[in-house]
């Protein structure tokens, strides 16, 4: 059965989609309206009229009491679990708010925005690859000003941790966005995206450690209250330099990892398939990936340091979430599963309480850098290549 990417209208319930054999044909350039309440995900191919959509909405009449278990303080955040969502995959929260019962979340990551609104990439911007998902969105979002007044009040309203995401393209970009979004209560952290490139030198903040850990130090300076999260890039020669570049700029949290540059081919036209010729790798593909790094991470730089890590990549389901807990990982982070089953966060974290309760374990925290590695544990790891 063929499959394509559909938006699903939040206030209506309505699916809006296209099949993703009809890609986008390039044309005149269109204005994007970042604002639409709007998120994307999976969906059959459209060949009837719009239609509801059929998914599971939040039981609002049902207990919302948290397992004490499930608790954790994730460097000076109460998170009722240990389960987000991953930044750029729900919106700014009225996107999943009919389909994902927020006082149930362990905290919420809005998508990335910036000091000026920007449209992001030409289409096509979004295409599925087996195992995973490779996007190109270009951070389009409404930038600050507009975030402040659309945005703001529904999430003043959310009953959970709120992160906000934060991109620029220069040091002062990045200070001038958190220090706005440090003014307001409703916003527990700032999750830098450094995953951007210094228009100064062209180089990718994330990738330079001098780099990251002056824009780290410049944001954390500005900081009165908001906790300070550091989201690092995968894409790098040694993800644990970065880390410790990001620690000693003053990052409070480390979340990782965000995604793997990747490329698909159209092989009838010989063309890439994303407009912006390549894009970011998510979804089960990277998980083993993700979880080397998180373990890496949690062993070389963030235990030392008392630094506390949100894991994410591929995470679908509870077993995936112990694994990163087992590496490293006191959160994890749902992203592009989120466009396969919206309410997974609240499944995972359900079912991370029936394996406490499985395995006789008193807290969640009881699993955090806890993989065992017997004789094998002063051993380098080497990639192996195939014959």
């Amino acid at each position: 059965m063929a499959y394509a990417f559909t938006r699903v209208n939040a206030s209506t319930g309505y699916v809006i989609g296209w099949n993703s054999a009809r890609r986008d044909q390039a044309g005149p350039r269109k204005k994007v309206d970042n604002s639409s309440p709007e998120t994307v995900t999976p969906g059959r191919a459209l060949t009837a009229p719009l239609r509801p959509v059929m998914l599971a909405v939040m039981d609002v009449s049902s207990d919302p009491t948290p397992d004490p278990r499930l608790r954790v303080n994730l460097g000076g955040l109460d998170l009722r679990n240990p389960v987000l969502t991953a930044s750029g995959t729900c919106g700014y929260g009225p996107e999943l708010a009919d389909l994902l019962d927020y006082r149930r979340l362990g905290g919420f990551t809005t998508k990335s925005v910036t000091l000026e609104e920007r449209p992001g990439n030409d289409p096509q911007r979004v295409v599925e690859v087996r195992a995973g998902l490779l996007n190109a969105i270009g951070l389009a979002n409404v930038g600050l000003q507009r975030f402040l007044v659309e945005k703001l009040p529904f999430i003043r309203t959310m009953p959970t941790v709120v992160l906000v995401n934060v991109a620029g393209q220069r040091v002062e970009d990045y200070v001038a966005v958190a220090a706005a979004l440090d003014e307001h209560a409703c916003i527990a952290g700032i999750e830098l995206n450094v995953s951007c490139p210094n228009v100064a030198d062209g180089l990718s903040f994330g990738t330079n450690p001098v780099r990251l850990r002056q824009v780290v130090a410049a944001v954390r300076k500005e900081l009165r209250r908001a906790k300070l999260v550091v989201k690092l890039s995968p894409n790098v020669t040694d993800i644990a330099e970065l880390a410790r570049a990001a620690v000693d700029g003053g990052a409070q949290i480390l979340s990782l990892v965000n995604t793997y540059v990747g490329l698909s081919i159209d092989p009838d036209t010989w063309r890439p398939r994303l407009a912006n010729v390549t894009g970011g790798l998510s979804g089960p593909a990277i998980k083993p990936l993700a979880l080397y790094n998180v373990h890496r991470v949690y062993r070389e730089v963030a235990r030392p340091a008392g630094i506390p890590i949100i894991g994410m990549g591929g995470i679908q389901n509870a077993a995936d979430a112990v694994e990163f807990l087992l590496a490293g990982a006191a959160a994890v982070a749902v992203g592009t599963t989120l466009f396969v089953d919206p309410t997974a966060p609240l499944k995972i974290a359900a079912g991370l309480a029936e394996y406490l309760t499985a395995r006789g374990l008193p807290h969640v925290a009881a699993l955090t850098g806890q993989l065992q590695l017997g004789a094998a544990e002063n051993c380098t790891p080497t990639a192996h290549v195939p014959s």
